[in-house]
This record gives structure tokens, C-alpha cells and sequence, in this order.
């Protein structure tokens, strides 16, 4: 059975995505902290098993490099996991995102057949991709803390710009053309091309991903902003009465 876009094959496969985060989750949620991370752990070196799988598999190694936002993300998973770093962890909330459009957006893999090889080594990691930086914090492993948008932005439009100056290297040795984050061609991604629309540089267009983030991290945050814009009122009034 192919796998397809939007097939009912491709929306059980969302489904299922959801209820294997879910299960994890309830599997999870009363063993210990480190238990927690282990089993997260383990399952977040499976990105890196599907960089090394896509790199050996297609004898294409040049157009397989860990250089798009879902292979940013595999390289950084289990590092933010083991270490429960603050900074990364709440950096993959936006990171993550890559893996959940690539589940979505899934064009590259229409003809794969379920549970072949090809499905296995993009679909689980991208699951999983997606799924575990949610766990970490909804098992506390890691602090959801607004201070970390400045750090997330930066961190992401830094990575963007390197992987945009890899592109041009290779793409000068006139061997083989690459395309990483679409940040040369965006019309080889429709949402990219959307952005290309509004502003028409190559490189450039990426920058319109920057409100979307803003505003999405402010409303993952909202419940945290709330606290802190009530904590300076009240620390306000303190020192008014005073």
C-alpha cells in the first residue's frame, strides 16, 4: 500500500503519530525522571539513524546531508534530551515543527509503501522528532520559559544563514546543485514559494517565517507571560504602598 498525500493511508498515519505520542506519554508519565530520559534518550537517536540510513541508501550523500530543519533537529534531539538543557529544549518547540509539516507535507514520499524501508527511516523519526520535545515538557523534564524566544530566534536564523552559505560553497563546485531550507530556490517548497511571493530575494523570503514564529511562541508562552506581566504589577504596587 503507498503511502500518498492526504490518502486515507497518509491521514491513519497522522493519527497514529498522535496516538504514539500519547502513548508514550501515559507509558511515561509516572516513572521516574530518569527513567523519563533514558527511554527518551534511546528513541531520539533515531534522526540519526535515519541521517546515516538517507546518506548511505540513495548514493546521493551530497543531497542527503544533515543540513534541513528536520535533520537540525535529529542532530540536537538527543543532546537536549540527556542534558534537559533549557535553552535547547525550548528551541526544539520550533524546531520541531519542521518534523510535523514533513509528516504533513510528506510530497517526497507519496510512493513509499507502508512500512517499507524508505516509510520506516522517515516517518518514526519525524513522529518522534516532533513528539519528544513535546514529552519533555509535559513530563517536566524541562522548564517552558518565555526568556528562551530571544535565544530560539537567534539560534534559528543563525542556523538558516550558515546552511544558506553551505548551499552557495557547493553549489560553486558546479558538481552537484542542493537546496538546503530552500534557502536558494524556494519555489521547490509551496509554502517557501508563498513567502518568495511577498519577498523576492532568494535567502530573504525565509524572513517571513520570523512573525509566524513570534506569534506562535507568544501564544505557547501566554500562560507564562501572564504570570510574569502579574508578578511585575504586583511588584509595582509593592513599591508604590512603600
Amino acid at each position: 500500500m503507498q503511502w500518498g498525500t492526504f490518502t486515507p493511508a497518509h491521514i491513519l498515519s497522522l493519527v497514529a503519530a498522535v496516538g504514539l505520542i500519547l502513548g508514550l506519554y501515559f507509558l511515561l508519565r509516572n516513572r521516574s525522571a530518569r527513567c523519563q530520559t533514558v527511554v527518551l534518550g534511546i528513541l531520539s537517536f533515531s534522526g540519526i539513524a535515519a541521517i546515516l540510513y538517507n546518506l548511505v541508501a540513495w548514493g546521493e550523500p551530497v543531497q542527503y546531508l544533515p543540513l534541513h530543519l528536520c535533520s537540525l533537529n535529529a542532530l540536537v534531539l538527543p543532546i537536549a534530551v540527556f542534558t534537559r538543557n533549557k535553552t535547547l529544549g525550548n528551541l526544539l518547540l520550533v524546531w520541531s515543527l519542521g518534523a510535523l509539516a514533513a509528516l504533513i507535507c510528506n510530497w517526497a514520499m507519496t510512493e513509499a509503501t507502508i512500512f517499507d524501508w524508505p516509510f520506516n527511516f522517515y516517518y518514526f523519526p519525524h513522529v518522534l522528532e516532533f513528539g519528544i520535545p513535546i514529552l519533555l515538557f509535559a513530563l517536566r523534564l524541562v522548564e517552558k520559559d518565555p526568556k528562551c524566544i530571544g535565544s530560539t530566534v537567534v539560534i534559528s536564523m543563525a542556523s538558516y544563514t550558515v546552511v544558506h552559505f553551505i548551499n552557495l560553497a557547493i553549489n560553486a563546485c558546479g558538481s552537484e546543485t542542493v537546496n538546503y531550507m530552500y534557502s536558494v530556490d524556494p519555489n521547490e517548497n509551496p509554502m517557501t514559494a508563498l513567502f518568495y511571493q511577498v519577498i523576492p530575494y532568494a535567502y530573504w523570503h525565509m524572513y517571513m517565517v520570523l512573525p509566524i514564529v513570534v506569534v506562535y511562541l507568544s501564544l505557547l508562552y501566554l500562560p507564562q507571560l501572564r504570570a510574569m506581566a502579574k508578578k511585575r504589577k504586583e511588584e509595582k504596587e509593592n513599591a508604590v504602598l512603600r
